[in-house]
């Protein structure tokens, strides 16, 4: 019984020097991470300026009456696409219908005193032959000494009297054509001013606001609908005044639209020629190329190329984000040493480093999964 107590203890003991030994050796493999590093440069990279915007179409037009009346009908909701020329909204248009009448009406009584006026011309015509023919038998016989000078002056008498009937009578024919004439102007005015009591969509587009009621008194100028031409539209990015001299018409630009899955590429169209006094920067019109989804009123930004400068940079996947905090593991003698770093801008695949880095030292990329501070390097 004494030996089988012994031999306990020794057991014990032989287990618990063992251990440590394995543990150790297992900690000294866990410790060695293999890794790459990529060395710190200065290189000459793309300087870019982002500016916000906000699109609006390329035309905008609101829609007015060119009569004043109440709304009877109207015919469109915001939101729907017009042809051009839809007639958007119609207006009481019973004196416009009157007047148009009237016009007609005086037209025609002109027109049906055509052939009275006709009539005339050609009975003065003929008394004017008939007066013509006596004069002349009249003159030979008074040549002959076969009248009395009464009766040759009474023929003579006649034919100018008939001369002046004829005369008289195509005169009224020629009033009647001139009166005839503005007639008709009056009544292709009323026609035209009929037209008045439909309002029409200038050309094709969206309907991007709906002022008019029924039973609204529409006025000359005042606004009913509002429509965007379809066909693009563009951002108009507010840019600082310092960059004034860096932007031209037809530079090329990066846009990048809320909502939109990636950028699109455009370019420069206009540039405001005045400076707002109180934020110092000015408007610039940038066309968005055909196909793209847009709205008035989207937020967007303009990404413009301004050259290039020398610059530190790494690669953006090296660099690790934590809340407000971006750090770099830096590789120096076999150990990975998190680094605080300040990043500027981005171009592509790199990442402008501000401070925290110089040149020539190496930077692990990629990082491994769960690469910690201190940690040996392979």
């Amino acid at each position: 019984m004494k030996r089988y107590l012994w031999l306990v203890p020794v057991i014990l003991i032989s287990g618990c020097g063992s251990a440590p030994k394995e543990k150790v050796a297992e900690d000294n493999t866990a410790a060695v991470v293999s890794a790459t590093s990529v060395v710190v440069k200065e290189e000459s990279l793309p300087v870019a300026y982002e500016a916000a915007g906000t699109v609006r179409a390329r035309t905008s037009s609101p829609v007015s009456s060119r009569w004043m009346g109440a709304i009877r009908e109207v015919r469109v909701q915001a939101g729907d696409r017009v042809r051009e020329g839809q007639v958007l909204a119609t207006l009481d248009s019973r004196d416009l219908d009157v007047n148009l009448k009237r016009a007609e009406t005086a037209r025609e009584a002109l027109r049906s005193s055509i052939p009275e006026a006709e009539s005339g011309i050609a009975a003065a015509k003929a008394n004017l032959d008939f007066a013509q023919a006596t004069f002349h038998r009249m003159q030979d016989l008074y040549e002959k000494k076969s009248i009395s000078n009464q009766e040759f002056d009474e023929a003579s008498t006649r034919l100018k009297a008939s001369q002046a009937v004829y005369e008289m009578t195509r005169a009224r024919r020629a009033q009647i054509n001139a009166r005839l004439a503005q007639a008709e102007q009056e009544v292709r005015a009323s026609e035209v001013t009929r037209t008045y009591a439909e309002v029409s969509a200038p050309f094709a587009g969206l309907v991007v606001a709906r002022l008019a009621e029924p039973g609204v008194m529409a006025s000359p100028g005042v606004p009913l609908f509002t429509i965007e031409r379809d066909g693009g539209y563009r951002l108009e990015a507010q840019v600082e005044e310092s960059k004034l001299t860096s932007i031209r018409v037809g530079q090329a630009v990066t846009v990048a639209l809320d909502g939109a899955d990636h950028p699109v590429d455009a370019r420069v169209a206009e540039i405001a020629p005045l400076v707002d006094s109180a934020s110092h920067s000015y408007v610039v019109k940038i066309d968005l190329p055909g196909g793209v989804t847009a709205r008035t009123g989207l937020f967007g930004r303009a990404r413009f190329q301004l050259g290039n400068r020398p610059m530190l940079s790494v690669p953006a996947g090296a660099v690790a984000e934590k809340g407000q905090l971006q750090s770099v593991f830096v590789a120096a003698d076999g150990v990975a040493r998190a680094r605080l770093v300040t990043t500027g801008q981005r171009s592509k695949d790199q990442v402008e480093i501000l401070s925290g880095l110089t040149a020539g030292e190496s930077v692990v990329f990629p990082v491994p999964p769960g690469l910690a501070d201190g940690a040996r390097i392979r």
